[in-house]
């Protein structure tokens, strides 16, 4: 299975990048973030044309998040349930797997409503997972706007006293990991950068100005079955891309632990 999460920044914008990324990739579950659509301007039929299902949690202007699968797709559910009014959650069960795709508050400033407002959504996605059902393996992906640690972080002094680095969000990363997840990227690449966003301004691209901030969590019995995971940077490349790049997991479930 062959898993993909990727913040699309508009996929009004960017539909046919994603497109041509679809048909050339042909992953079987993709998470997206900031769709920036309705659910009635998501294009839910352009996907079933090319073999996706889709469910779709959207906002119009701002947000959205959005499961893609070639491996069946039920189950779906939005937000955490409660008076939420931003769509940034997503759940579906695909292939047997439950996903979720996750676009988590940017938090703006330290001293601004938004950043709590960031650690109290981290604690509730914490909660949902703490009570999640253990017989069924999970991946958790998405834009988490955190960079796990320094080495996620081109220049960590370019980001004291700002936001994605601060410790009560990394603790709050780490509360995650504690419910039963591993940081697949980071835990087969455990000396690499990885950087999956760069701003648009300033070449940073180009200049290697990077934060890994898009992450696939699984648990352990999936983490026995990856084979590969990686950052496309070919999809950062070109015209008109998106500010982040498609971070892969690819696993051979028939090694699945019994």
């Amino acid at each position: 299975m062959r898993v993909a999460t990727w913040n699309v920044n508009s996929l009004t914008a960017r539909w046919p990048r994603v497109e041509s990324w679809l048909l050339e990739h042909q992953p079987d579950v993709v998470l997206i973030q900031e769709t920036k659509q309705t659910d009635a301007k998501f294009p839910f039929e352009a996907l079933a044309e090319r073999g996706y299902a889709a469910a779709h949690h959207g906002q119009g202007q701002w947000n959205g998040v959005a499961i893609f699968s070639k491996v069946g797709l039920g189950d779906v559910t939005r937000g955490f349930g409660d008076e939420d009014p931003e769509a940034r959650f997503i759940g579906a069960t695909c292939g047997g797997v439950r996903f979720y795709s996750c676009y988590v508050p940017n938090g703006r400033a330290l001293d601004d409503p938004h950043y709590a407002y960031k650690l109290q959504w981290l604690a509730k996605l914490r909660d949902l997972l703490e009570q999640r059902d253990r017989s069924t393996p999970v991946v958790v992906g998405g834009d988490f706007n955190v960079a796990p640690t320094d080495l996620d972080c081109y220049d960590p002094a370019v980001f004291v006293g700002a936001t994605h680095v601060s410790e009560p969000e990394r603790a709050a990363l780490r509360a995650i990991e504690a419910t039963g997840l591993v940081d697949l990227t980071r835990s087969l690449h455990p000396d690499e950068p990885s950087f999956s966003w760069w701003d648009y301004r300033n070449g940073a691209f180009h200049r290697g100005w990077g934060l890994r901030i898009d992450l696939l969590y699984v648990d352990e019995s999936l983490r026995a079955t990856v084979t590969a995971s990686y950052v496309d940077r070919d999809a950062r490349k070109g015209e008109k891309p998106s500010d982040h790049a498609p971070v892969f997991g690819e696993f051979d479930l028939t090694k699945r632990p019994n």
